[in-house]
């Protein structure tokens, strides 16, 4: 590591407090997806006075924006995210649970401290950019909506992502490691069907219910199952019944679905099946129904090039130690919940060799915190969940970490998450993930050839083409 890199990343350490304040005042203010206005506001702030040129409303998205800083090539994306969940508000620090206001909000997957650990990674950046005097731009982006709302397949549908030579990113988990594989793409889809109202016993026939299309399109979709292929899966919720009156005739009721697939090409043609499902039961019941498009993401496109570049750095760079307080805290929490049937890690799920080391490692699962660093894998992996990272690595070379910043096995979404987002530990995660990602981007502003293979490898695997999944004329939708 040379002089100016490690001038860079003291950086991290220099300015720790205004990452970790800005990562408690998220959690302070906990936001859903498309409603981030404060925390909006508090990351425009310090990127002003960090000295970033600062775009809001980005891709006309409200809680969008970006900081940049440098000029000319290369173009190193770092990537944030910044919404919390409903129904999680939980007390921090504490080891059982206890809601700050009941029936809240709460980061239950640890926004708050990924997009301050993604900013303390640009300030490095900026750092070397400014002590060199080298070519090249850093921008943060200001995600919104990664919960509900896919902000980032809706920038990538502008073309956003197509601007940059390579973006990172990075999560916290459970877990110090390199991300790979892939994931499963979804869409969904809101239908409010519409009927007529009428009394359901003295005047039934003159009734078209909204809510038997509702319960029609379900059973439809039900018989779609057995003709799905096996990567495929559909989730629904009905949002509005109609009322609570049995004997009413209901005139309207809103159904929401989401589509999954391994490839989001299988998605969009799933997608007009249970469009079609719809239909029919609109027919079926003399009713009509609205279409709302809601959000879809893409699935992830590894880049192996990155990750061997990530992955050693964050050899270099260290993984967080724990103090005694730490473990006491991360061993209470552990207690709150049944010991993990699986090992954490994408490599122990896909590699038995990886397996034995990581069993070894986690003690048999025993561990508080996983202070150690996964072993290197990458591979093709799938994984069930969806992100709309998914669509920036379609459309450039994309790779992300994941930093320990709550127990082992903790369930995910959970109000153990939340109690750990303002513990020093969490505050550990932000700027070790800082460092490995400042690290990885100085890598690629001084290393031509890295780049180089890096987009040679992302031309090859994204040689198909994106098919993005936001449909033309949508605009993001805060459920």
């Amino acid at each position: 590591m040379n002089e100016y890199k490690k001038a860079a990343l003291q950086a991290v350490e220099e300015q720790a407090g205004l990452f970790t304040a800005l990562a408690d005042q998220i959690w302070d203010n906990p936001e859903l997806s498309l409603k981030e206005f404060k925390a909006t506001t508090l990351y425009c702030n310090a990127l002003r006075k960090l000295g970033f040129q600062v775009t809001e409303k980005l891709c006309s998205i409200d809680t969008a924006f970006c900081g940049s800083f440098g000029q000319g090539k290369p173009v190193i994306g770092i990537l944030a995210e910044y919404d919390a969940l409903s129904g999680l508000s939980q007390k921090a620090g504490e080891s059982c649970p206890d809601p700050l206001v009941p029936g809240g909000n709460g980061h239950g997957c640890g926004h708050n401290l990924l997009g301050a650990g993604s900013l303390a990674a640009a300030a490095a950046v900026k750092r070397y950019l400014e002590q060199t005097g080298k070519p090249g731009t850093v921008v943060f982006y200001g995600c919104p909506g990664e919960e509900g709302g896919s902000g980032k397949a809706y920038m990538a549908r502008e073309g956003l992502w197509k601007e940059l030579d390579a973006a990172l990113c990075w999560h916290p988990g459970e877990a110090n490691q390199v991300t790979t594989g892939t994931n499963n793409s979804c869409i969904q889809v809101l239908y409010k069907f519409s009927g007529v109202a009428a009394h359901a016993a003295g005047d039934p026939y003159n009734g078209r219910s909204a809510l038997d299309a509702v319960e029609l399109m379900n059973i439809g979709v039900q018989f779609l199952r057995e003709h799905m292929t096996e990567d495929c899966r559909i989730h629904y919720a009905i949002t509005d019944a109609g009322g609570v009156s049995p004997n009413v005739v209901q005139a309207k009721a809103d159904v929401l679905y989401m589509v999954r697939a391994n490839k989001v090409s299988d998605s969009v043609k799933l997608q007009a099946r249970v469009d079609d499902i719809a239909k029919g039961a609109a027919l079926m019941t003399g009713t009509s129904f609205e279409r709302v498009f809601i959000d879809g993401t893409a699935e992830l496109l590894p880049n192996y090039t990155l990750e061997k570049a990530l992955y050693e750095n964050f050899e270099e760079v260290g993984v967080p130690a724990y103090t005694e307080d730490e473990l006491a805290l991360a061993t209470a929490l552990k207690a709150t919940y049944p010991k993990a049937k699986h090992l954490p890690g994408t490599g122990a799920k896909f590699d038995p060799e990886i397996a034995k080391q990581v069993k070894a490692l986690t003690e048999n699962g025993e561990k508080p915190m996983n202070d150690f660093l996964m072993p290197l894998y990458s591979g093709t992996g799938f994984m069930p969940g969806s992100t709309d990272v998914g669509d920036v690595s379609w459309l450039t070379p994309t790779a992300q970490i994941e930093v320990a910043a709550w127990p082992s096995g903790v369930p995910g979404h959970s109000w153990q998450i939340v109690s750990c987002g303002k513990s020093s530990m969490a505050h550990k995660a932000i700027l070790c993930a800082g460092k490995v990602l400042a690290a990885t981007a100085i890598d690629l502003l001084e290393k031509p050839e890295l780049l180089e293979a890096a987009k040679a490898e992302f031309a090859e695997k994204s040689a198909e083409g994106y098919t993005c999944p936001i449909e033309p004329g949508a605009i993001p939708i805060a459920l």
